[in-house]
């Protein structure tokens, strides 16, 4: 973070009402900090007790060890998919979830721009490269799911890659699942106060700091064109086989015990604890493109 405070001021229309927003000054303007957990149509009003929350997820965290064991034993396979907007909280979720799993059988992919060999290959191809082998859980932060967002916001692709994208990777995904991998796509949303207030907390935080990037910057004139975005490829990838989990994450801890709680009941692994695992909670978690309507 070169820049110095106060350089990158920037304009932004909410509801036809123009607002600054200045990510290099300390203080976080109040508009934003009063609507931050609420934005986006979010249902609480407070965030998770962090007491329950690392009960709950201590829990669940048991049932993840459960689920290695399961894994190395059957030598099944288990991909999960995580997007979202910048600051959505995908870092953190992959966190929770691999933190006890031993990664000799658990990974994380977070793939950089596709290098000029890559660019020459079938745009799957080098995600193909990282998919699990048997007994493995791989994570991947981000995915083949930029060139339905991203690129085609950032300028990255062309309007005919990203068209054809949205129709083949309906049937990419169909080859996955019907590999007997089990395929989980989870849409972190959040708000768009939530996401200027977490900019700012990346910004202010000397461990964060290199979260924050300029593209992210440069994007915030872009939130409908991302917005648009989104729900084509949650309508257009949204399938049978391969269904989009949309889980609303203002509140970073809910979003994370909702995510887990999801994985876990969906898979069918020895020694499952429902008690533990709990229930989904409907308001935070659903699927498909009409849950954010």
């Amino acid at each position: 973070m070169a820049d110095k405070p106060g350089t990158r001021a920037v304009e932004l229309d909410f509801d036809g009402r123009k607002r600054t927003y200045d990510v290099d000054d300390p203080n976080l303007p109040k508009w934003v900090d009063e609507k931050a957990l609420s934005s986006g149509g979010y249902p609480y009003d407070k965030k998770m007790p962090r007491e329950e929350y690392e009960q709950q997820l201590r829990l669940l965290q048991i049932e993840l060890v459960k689920v290695q064991f399961w894994l190395q034993a059957t030598r099944k396979r288990v991909m999960v998919v995580f997007e979202g907007r910048d600051a959505a909280g995908k870092g953190g979720t992959i966190h929770e979830t691999i933190a006890y799993i031993n990664p000799r059988y658990a990974r994380v992919v977070a793939l950089t721009k596709p290098t000029e060999t890559e660019q020459g290959q079938w745009y799957y191809q080098r995600y193909v490269y990282t998919f699990p082998t048997a007994g493995e859980f791989v994570v991947y932060d981000r995915s083949w799911y930029n060139r339905a967002g991203v690129e085609p916001v950032m300028g990255f692709c062309t309007d005919a890659q990203y068209e054809k994208f949205l129709k083949e990777t309906p049937r990419f995904e169909k080859m996955i699942v019907s590999e007997g991998i089990h395929l989980f796509k989870f849409w972190l949303n959040i708000g768009r106060e939530m996401q200027l207030k977490r900019f700012h907390d990346r910004r202010h935080d000397p461990l964060k700091v290199w979260k924050l990037s300029s593209m992210d910057i440069a994007a915030l004139h872009k939130w409908d064109d991302y917005t648009q975005k989104r729900d084509r490829m949650l309508q257009e990838t949204h399938t049978h086989n391969a269904p989009w989990t949309v889980v609303r994450a203002n509140d970073k801890r809910r979003a994370r015990i909702n995510v887990l709680r999801h994985i876990l009941t969906t898979l069918d692994y020895d020694g499952k604890d429902k008690k533990a695992i709990g229930d989904v909670d409907d308001a935070i978690l659903g699927f498909g493109p009409h849950f954010l309507k």
